[in-house]
């Protein structure tokens, strides 16, 4: 058998990138596959390329209405969720602080904390009645060094972590663990979109650091794959670094 068979994995952000390779990862290690984003197109994409195994759900994890259909529709199909892996998230514009708009700080806190929330607060109810579940978070080396990105990046992958460790102190006794990743610069589409604040951009970049020493999605969507096995079943609450080193420095 494989590591997966006959559990069902939810991957939010799964359109692309990070995520997209979360799931391809656990479908072949034998889960079945609920493939969420909020692009449609991309949600498809990722459920065509793996197959039977996989639906694809479209839902905007910052909504709490879209948040629960996301859950029923992974329910209605599969029955049970045993693995949850909290990839959705958008960067910021690496502005500083004084330079940061009030509303582009409120909408990285309402995707990437609140929304990491409001998937978890929507799963755990299925996970407590299974008596057992793991939760996979992916955070940021900024969730845990103040400069590696822009203020409200760094501020909502905090509470990523600081939810990471709550889940999973809340929960060890009923059979649920909540580990976080904390990816160094990877290759994704992620900052495709976006236009960087020159001046925060100048002092923040994470690329410099590392030079040319930059992830590959799947290398981060393996040590998710470790997080939610069984070989990790004593592992819970552990933040751990993906980043070549970078965090060891």
């Amino acid at each position: 058998m494989s590591t997966f068979d006959d559990r069902v994995a939810l991957i939010t952000g799964a359109g692309s990138g990070i995520g997209r390779a979360m799931a391809v990862a656990f479908a072949k290690d034998g889960a079945r596959v609920v493939a969420c984003d909020v692009n449609r197109e991309s949600a498809e994409h990722t459920a065509s390329e793996i197959g039977e195994a996989a639906i694809a759900v479209t839902a905007d994890i910052a909504d709490e209405t879209s948040v629960g259909a996301l859950v029923a529709a992974a329910i209605t199909a599969y029955g049970r969720i045993d693995v949850l892996c909290n990839n959705a998230g958008i960067m910021d514009t690496m502005a500083l602080p004084a330079d940061l708009p009030v509303e582009l700080w409120e909408r990285v806190l309402r995707i990437n904390l609140t929304g990491t929330f409001l998937v978890t607060h929507a799963v755990l109810p299925h996970m407590l009645r299974q008596g057992r579940g793991a939760i996979v978070n992916t955070a940021s080396e900024a969730g845990i060094r103040g400069g590696a990105a822009g203020a409200a990046y760094t501020a909502s992958k905090h509470g990523v972590v600081g939810l990471t460790k709550s889940v999973a102190w809340a929960y060890s006794k009923e059979g649920i663990r909540c580990n976080a990743i904390l990816p160094g610069p990877t290759m994704t589409g992620i900052a495709t979109n976006t236009s960087f604040d020159p001046i925060g951009a100048a002092r923040l970049n994470p690329v410099i650091a590392l030079g040319e020493h930059i992830a590959h999605p799947e290398q981060m969507a393996d040590a998710a794959l470790f997080l939610a096995s069984d070989a990790a079943s004593f592992v819970n609450g552990a933040i751990v670094p993906v980043d070549g080193g970078w965090s060891a420095a």
